[in-house]
């Protein structure tokens, strides 16, 4: 699903954030990406959702090698990608039941089709009486899970969430995280960023740890360098 060999990535002329990074993600995983504030894993999930390249190594995903896919094959590649943003990143004209339903109009789902699934996700995200209202009317918590239901409405190959469970309360993190692995059970590659190790050691999960730019790998509470 993901591979990463030897790569390197930097902002402009800047150093290096990210360094050597080796790693495969298998189609079906779940895996934790954490370390501490400014180690690098919203720059790692950038590479993987394509909004930044490697300055050095290669990425491949979904078996294609980036450094050689044409630009007309990146759109279909993103469609394969959900992603929830620590910034929610809602269009603040919609609804929330339209801001969900953005992926599914992308594909060309009907109206009946997108009002009911729509609907049935916002309701088990708690959100059943804020289907039309703005994101400014909601609350940091509620706008997060907004942007949950966007990256999840379409069953997407890939889901990359970056801090997903910050903004609400313990029982929605694990009722969050729940979904997160209900959508992993029927085949979503699932990579979640989080600081939060209390959330971490409630589940049995690999974890990739960023620490400076460098990678290592932790599975049941035993670390290794990433690649080794």
């Amino acid at each position: 699903m993901v591979r990463f060999d030897n790569v390197g990535m930097r902002y402009g002329a800047g150093p290096e954030v990210l360094h050597d990074l080796t790693f495969e993600l298998e189609p079906g995983s779940f895996t934790f990406l954490t370390g501490p504030s400014g180690a690098g894993k919203t720059s790692l999930l950038r590479l993987m959702y394509l909004a930044q390249r490697p300055s050095r190594g290669l990425i491949h995903l979904f078996g294609n090698d980036m450094s050689t896919v044409s630009h007309d094959q990146l759109p279909a590649i993103r469609r394969k990608i959900g992603v929830v943003f620590q910034e929610f990143r809602l269009l603040s004209h919609l609804s929330a039941i339209d801001n969900v339903a953005l992926p599914l109009r992308v594909a060309g789902a009907s109206d009946e089709q997108i009002r009911n699934h729509v609907a049935e996700l916002l309701a088990w995200v708690g959100l059943a009486d804020h289907l039309d209202a703005r994101p400014t009317t909601l609350s940091g918590g509620q706008q997060q899970r907004v942007a949950i239901a966007r990256a999840v409405i379409g069953r997407p190959s890939l889901l990359l969430a970056d801090e997903p469970t910050g903004n609400v309360d313990e029982p929605l993190a694990l009722r969050l995280m729940r979904l997160f692995e209900e959508l992993n059970k029927v085949g979503t590659t699932v990579v979640i960023a989080t600081h939060n190790e209390a959330l971490i050691s409630r589940f049995n999960h690999r974890v990739l740890e960023l620490d400076a730019g460098e990678l290592t790998v932790r599975q049941r509470g035993a670390a290794s360098v990433a690649g080794a």
